[in-house]
């Protein structure tokens, strides 16, 4: 068998020109020089004999020759990760690493939990989270770059019909108060209630902000209606601003447990109004599973499913004695 026209290291240089933009600073990520960069491409489109690169413009542009390697470049690292997987895996959990994914309130408020159990009983397994949107994680787990993960949007359509979507548990979204509105002193508010209130909210043109509004929406309330007295940037200065009496909110319920707790919120029932999302567990049914995303699966997510989810009708006899 000839020797291939080409090295591992000079895909990783391809696949990381083409992510960073430019020859310097894929040189910069892969910790090497410019030059180091340049000769490699260099000698890998001696040795394929076809031109990867446009060098005419200020970007670094695949030309076709380019594309097609890439999408197999793709292709052959992924393997090379499953394949160190699959080895490390052989050492029974005594090491090896976790690659999860999240949105972004399940990633701040949720996954912390969940992997504190795991790393409990599997103290040796490197643990990494990556919190982004549900389209760029959708993809990643498309790409093998992560084993699993929890999402709370919708998948666009190419990755439903390839991915595993598994129902998790619900989300909920709960009205928020001051503790001194004088709504406050009230267990349970009307729709037309709302309509009078002050409201803090995301800034209008964020991912999450059109997913909030778009659930109001589904669940019978007139946005349009709502006054937004302020604009902030993330779900913690929201939380915030409504203890420091600046406002009431829309919040995701697993990010005020603390608060309601400790009674610097209110929250009160709103009549006929369920605010609530599905979160689902994605993965690629194609691929290698890991042991220690087995083992995640089984042992951690059975424990903060909702009750009519099959994840949660994989726990044991077994597993509830532990």
């Amino acid at each position: 068998m000839a020797d291939l026209p080409f090295t591992l290291d000079q895909l990783r240089i391809l696949q990381a020109i083409v992510r960073e933009g430019s020859f310097k600073k894929a040189a910069d990520s892969l910790y090497v020089t410019q030059p180091a960069v340049s000769l490699q491409i260099q000698n890998l489109e001696k040795q394929l004999e076809v031109v990867l690169f446009d060098r005419g413009g200020r970007k670094a542009q695949l030309t076709e020759a380019g594309e097609v390697l890439l999408s197999y470049c793709e292709k052959i690292l992924s393997q090379c990760h499953e394949t160190c997987k699959a080895l490390q895996d052989l050492n029974n959990l005594k090491g090896g690493s976790l690659l999860i994914g999240a949105s972004q309130t399940t990633g701040t408020y949720l996954m912390p939990r969940m992997i504190g159990l795991f790393r409990q009983k599997y103290p040796e397994v490197s643990v990494e989270l990556q919190i982004h949107s549900t389209r760029r994680t959708g993809w990643s787990i498309a790409n093998g770059q992560i084993d699993l993960a929890i999402i709370g949007g919708e998948l666009p359509a190419e990755l439903k019909e390839l991915l595993e979507i598994v129902p998790f548990t619900t989300d909920e979204l709960a009205l928020v108060l001051p503790i001194k509105h004088p709504l406050s002193r009230l267990v349970e508010l009307t729709k037309e209630d709302l309509y009078r209130l002050g409201f803090i909210s995301l800034d209008s043109q964020s991912t999450t902000r059109k997913v909030v509004d778009q659930l109001l929406i589904n669940s019978g309330l007139d946005v349009g209606r709502l006054r937004i007295d302020m604009e902030l940037n993330s779900l913690e200065a929201i939380k915030n601003a409504v203890q420091s009496g600046l406002g009431a909110a829309f919040l995701p319920v697993v990010s005020i447990e603390r608060e309601l707790a400790a009674g610097t919120i209110h929250k009160p029932d709103v009549t006929d109004l369920q605010v609530k999302r599905q979160l689902k567990l994605i993965n690629h049914p194609a691929r290698y599973s890991s042991r220690a995303a087995e083992a995640f699966r089984e042992d951690i997510l059975p424990l903060f499913a909702s009750p009519d989810s099959p994840i949660r009708k994989q726990i044991t006899p077994e597993s509830n004695q532990n």
